[in-house]
């Protein structure tokens, strides 16, 4: 029987920090060096600006230093991160920039790629705004690989906790049925939750790959989802067998489940936005973007050298082929 369901739930105040506790203790695990050394890379590039960086993604799900590592860094603010104003608007604007970085490592060579977001702005998405992309990746296992004082620690600490709180109350009134009472399965929370997210943005992966995420660590997902539910007041949350009963308001979720309906959509036209940004920040972006599509969706995306060159002008119909084969959905 997996522990989330051992006993019954403890109230409010006492499961947050228990959840605090599971996720600081798993941000502070240890890392490969060469994920250390990436990232110590990628805070020089900010100088004293740099608060925090987190890694996360699938090489850390997979154990991995291959292919391209997954970070964000926390910074003071905008300004203080770039040499550039232009950057800073742009960050400013629309949050992350998003960056590809290489370095030599132990012989090899490492490639990472790094979204920078102020820790104000981080906190803020972790506790909803207008898309899923903090909250939904930070309720994932992530390592909080360096930061730069026990102030800045503390604030990475506290907004992930946040994101992982965000992410178990959304998932929860995306499960089917009206009653006030809900019998929740954490499998069908998370792997219904992680569709959902992912499907807000323009991303190729298949589902079997989506549902991979809870299957990693169902054990793990199954006592954050219990500790993060019997954290928020909103809930009553008890044990029943390998599952929860948790009650909730059914109004709460049926508005709920309208405002992620409409914040769906401005979520996809802000992901399409931030693509399109990410072609001034980010080094041979199509190259990057077409490998990452054929590894995510198994399929091989053909284009011509001058689509590769010139995507804006001529790269349209290969866009639009992607969407109508729901490469990208």
């Amino acid at each position: 029987m997996p522990e989330a369901a051992a006993a019954t739930a403890p109230d409010a105040a006492t499961a947050e920090r228990a959840l605090a506790r599971l996720l600081e203790a798993e941000l502070a695990t240890p890392v490969p060096d060469a994920v250390a050394a990436m990232a110590d890379a990628i805070r020089a590039r900010h100088g004293d600006a740099a608060r925090a960086v987190l890694f996360y993604g699938s090489c850390l799900r997979r154990g991995v230093v291959e292919g391209v590592l997954d970070y964000y860094l926390l910074v003071d603010d905008y300004a203080a991160a770039y040499g550039s104003r232009f950057l800073a608007l742009l960050n400013r604007a629309l949050p992350p920039n998003v960056f590809y970085v290489e370095i030599e490592h132990a012989g090899g060579r490492l490639r990472a790629k790094y979204a920078v977001f102020s820790q104000r702005d981080f906190a803020a998405r972790a506790g909803g705004g207008p898309d899923a992309r903090v909250w939904a990746r930070f309720c994932q296992p992530a390592r909080l690989v360096w930061s730069r004082d026990d102030a800045s620690r503390a604030d990475a600490v506290a907004a992930v906790l946040r994101a992982t709180q965000t992410a178990a109350a959304q998932m929860l009134a995306w499960l089917p049925g009206e009653a006030r009472e809900q019998r929740v399965e954490p499998a069908s929370l998370w792997t219904r939750g992680f569709r959902a997210t992912y499907g807000s943005e323009l991303r190729g992966e298949a589902g079997d790959t989506i549902d991979a995420l809870y299957a990693s660590q169902p054990q793990r997902y199954a006592r954050v989802a219990a500790l993060a539910l019997a954290s928020d007041a909103r809930f009553d949350v008890r044990a029943d067998g390998d599952a929860l009963c948790v009650a909730s308001d059914p109004a709460w979720r049926a508005a709920a489940r309208r405002a992620w309906s409409l914040r769906r959509r401005a979520a996809k036209a802000l992901t399409f936005l931030g693509l399109l940004k990410t072609t001034l920040t980010f080094d041979d972006w199509v190259s990057y973007a077409l490998w990452k599509l054929e590894r995510h969706s198994g399929r091989p995306v053909e284009v011509t050298e001058r689509q590769r060159r010139h995507p804006f002008v001529y790269g349209w119909p290969v866009l639009y082929r992607l969407l109508r084969e729901r490469t990208l959905r």
